[in-house]
Order: structure tokens, then C-alpha cells, then sequence
């Protein structure tokens, strides 16, 4: 697969409910194509869905950021290159991304890349990305997913720059 552009930075964040009306990002990772990372975790007071207290809020350890804080160091992060968002199933992702810089502040190409639709279109089931699932891919890739920390924003981010590396160097 030879990618449209180089332009690109890898994203996941994890959230306080699947419900974007309700939600709002607890945490965000971005990994650029040359591996440089930014991991914050953000404030947040509200209620959050009881699967996100067990899998999610457990491992936020990190000193927390206002919302203003993050945007701030997010586009430092970024600069002005205006990168393409790469993101495994990245509807949420973009979601929350957008509720946190509205439409007009975003530093991101507004179009988001979607890596499950990908690998959908390279005739790959995009549940096998997931580590959970017993047919994933990961071995016959020669990855490594256990070095990875299940639903950690960065990790996850990393993890999504090391597969997208192998797919592109593969095909």
C-alpha cells in the first residue's frame, strides 16, 4: 500500500462515556510517523459509564490538564503542518477530538483516516486488530501486542504506528 501522504500522526483517546452527549475525553495519545509522543490526561469531574471506571480510570495516573492546557500542548505538538488523524475505529476519537478544539481551532486535517476501514478495504476483517480477538493478526505481522497496556491512549496510538508501519511495509 503506498499511503496518499507521510503527513500523518496517530491518534486514540479514551473517554468518560460512549455517549458523546455525556462524555467528554479523559485522555489522549499522539504519536507522530517518526515516533515522537504526547500522552495528556485531562481533568474531568463528571460522571463516567461503569465500564469506563473499571478499565479506564485505573490507569490514569499522570497529573491532570484543564481542557485549555491540552489544546495548548497538543498544538505545540503538532505545529502547523496540519497532519492527517489516524485512528483504529476513529468515529469517537474524531468526536471527542472535535468537541475539545471545536471546528475552527482544529490543528489536524479535518478529514480523519480511518485505519478498521483500511484494512476492511484491503479484504482484512478489522476485528482481527483486536488484541482480544483470537484470530487477531499480530503474530503473522511479527508484533508484539503484549508490550502494549489495553485501552491506554498512548499505548494504544503506539500500537496503531507500529501495525501501520508492518501494513504499509508489507503490501
Amino acid at each position: 500500500m503506498k499511503p496518499f501522504s507521510k503527513n500523518i500522526i496517530f491518534l486514540d483517546t479514551e473517554f468518560s462515556s460512549l455517549d458523546p452527549y455525556r462524555g467528554e475525553i479523559l485522555s489522549i495519545g499522539l504519536v507522530k510517523l517518526d515516533g515522537k509522543e504526547l500522552y495528556i490526561e485531562l481533568k474531568h469531574n463528571g460522571e463516567v459509564d461503569e465500564w469506563v471506571e473499571k478499565n479506564i480510570i485505573p490507569s490514569l495516573k499522570k497529573p491532570k490538564v484543564s481542557r485549555e492546557e491540552a489544546v495548548e500542548r497538543i498544538k505545540e505538538f503538532i505545529g502547523d503542518t496540519e497532519p492527517y488523524m489516524v485512528g483504529y475505529v476513529n468515529q469517537f476519537d474524531a468526536i471527542y477530538w472535535h468537541k475539545l478544539f471545536g471546528i475552527e481551532n482544529n490543528p489536524c486535517h479535518w478529514i480523519p483516516i480511518d485505519f478498521a476501514s483500511i484494512l476492511f478495504a484491503s479484504g482484512i476483517n478489522p476485528e482481527r486488530y483486536n488484541c482480544e480477538n483470537k484470530n487477531n493478526f499480530y503474530k503473522e505481522i511479527g508484533i508484539d501486542h503484549s508490550k502494549y497496556r489495553k485501552h491506554h491512549a498512548l499505548d494504544d496510538a503506539k500500537l496503531l504506528r507500529e501495525v501501520y508501519l508492518r501494513f504499509v511495509e508489507d503490501k
